[in-house]
Formats: structure tokens, sequence, C-alpha cells
């Protein structure tokens, strides 16, 4: 990159609500607090932003359901670090305000893989996470994967035979909202930013305690 004359290493700047400022090219485990993180995902939506209720999916949300379901399913209770790494799962997304639908992924290329992987990392060296194994990998992917067929039914109006079909989404979708025993409410009716930001700092808070 070239400015007046000199060679100047890429930047890209986000002043974040906490003042401070995070380059998402080259992100250090420093650039954000905990309300910057929450904020970012409260205000980052799933689906392309589309949503057959007044509000769409944020991503928080969606990261409070994976984590529930990954409880209801786990064969024993999950560490508070395992619990934490599935609540991050999509923390990137959230430094970046951007969650591109998957399929269209492969076509944002290997440079913008690379910057999220960047971002990522950034966030397990934060939280001290380790990598999954495969095994876990495959657990988290099956709440990841279902909780993604079931919003596309019950927040965006998508049927079941078109999740299958159209969206190629194979796996099950469940009934019961995962979030209703928690936090009440109307089951799966997106939350207002503001508060799906207060309910994914004070469960990070929460696991952040127990996994010191």
């Amino acid at each position: 990159m070239r400015w007046e004359g000199r060679t100047v290493a890429a930047r890209a700047w986000v002043r974040l609500p906490s003042g401070k400022r995070l380059d998402l090219l080259n992100p250090t485990p420093f650039d954000w607090d905990d309300r910057d993180l929450a904020l970012g995902l409260a205000r980052t939506y799933r689906w392309g932003g589309h949503s057959a209720w007044p509000l769409p999916l944020s991503v928080a949300q969606h990261s409070l359901a994976v984590l529930a379901l990954c409880r209801a399913w786990a064969p024993a209770p999950l560490s508070p670090l395992a619990e934490l790494r599935e609540l991050l799962h999509d923390a990137d997304e959230g430094l970046l305000g951007f969650d591109p639908l998957s399929v269209i992924k492969p076509f944002l290329g290997q440079e913008f893989r690379d910057l999220t992987m960047r971002l990522e990392d950034a966030v397990f060296q934060r939280y001290g996470l380790q990598r999954w194994t495969a095994e876990q990998k495959a657990f988290h992917k099956r709440a990841d994967r279902v909780a993604a067929a079931t919003e596309a039914i019950h927040v965006v109006g998508w049927t079941r035979a078109e999740v299958w079909r159209v969206l190629k989404i194979r796996f099950q979708p469940v009934e019961d909202d995962p979030l209703l025993p928690t936090y009440g409410g109307t089951a799966w009716e997106p939350w207002a930013p503001d508060l799906a930001a207060e309910r994914f700092l004070d469960e990070l808070a929460r696991l952040k305690a127990l996994a010191t």
C-alpha cells in the first residue's frame, strides 16, 4: 500500500465503544474489552439481517443458543472453558461486524479466511481457549447446524422442506427454544440489541469467573 510516496503496512482500524481501537488486519488480544465484543455480536445479524419478526437475529443470541444446545446434549457437564469456547465460537464476527451467509464465504476468497482466522486466534489467546479436537468440533458443528436449521424455520420463515431441499442443511431442527427456560419471553423471538448484549456479557463474565 502506497501513501505520499511511501510504502506502509495495510491497516483497517475500527474505533470500538470502549474507546479502544482494533486493527482488523493485525489484531491483538488486547484491542477490545468484553462489552465491545458483546455489543459487536448483538449488532451483527444472522441470515443477512432478514427475519420474519420485527427484529433480525443477532449472533449474540445465536451464540447463547448454541451453548444451551451443547449443555443439553453433552454426555457429561462441560468445563467452563469448553462452555466459553462455545459461547465465543463466532466472536470474530462480532469484532468484524459481519456474518456472511455460509454459502457466500468461499466466494470471499482466502484473504477473507485469513482475516477471520487472525481474529479468531486473537480471541482464543485472550480468553485462554484451546482448539477443538476432531470429536469436539463435530459435537460443536452439530449444535451450530441444528441451531441454523431451527432459526431458518422459526426466525426467518423457511419451511422444513426448504431447509432440507433449498438450504441443504441436513440436520433436524428442534421444536423447543433452548433459551426460553433461562430467559423467558416469546419462543424464537429475536432480542433487541441492548438486551442481547447484556445477556451475552453476563454469561461471558460468569464463565470467565468459573474458568479462572
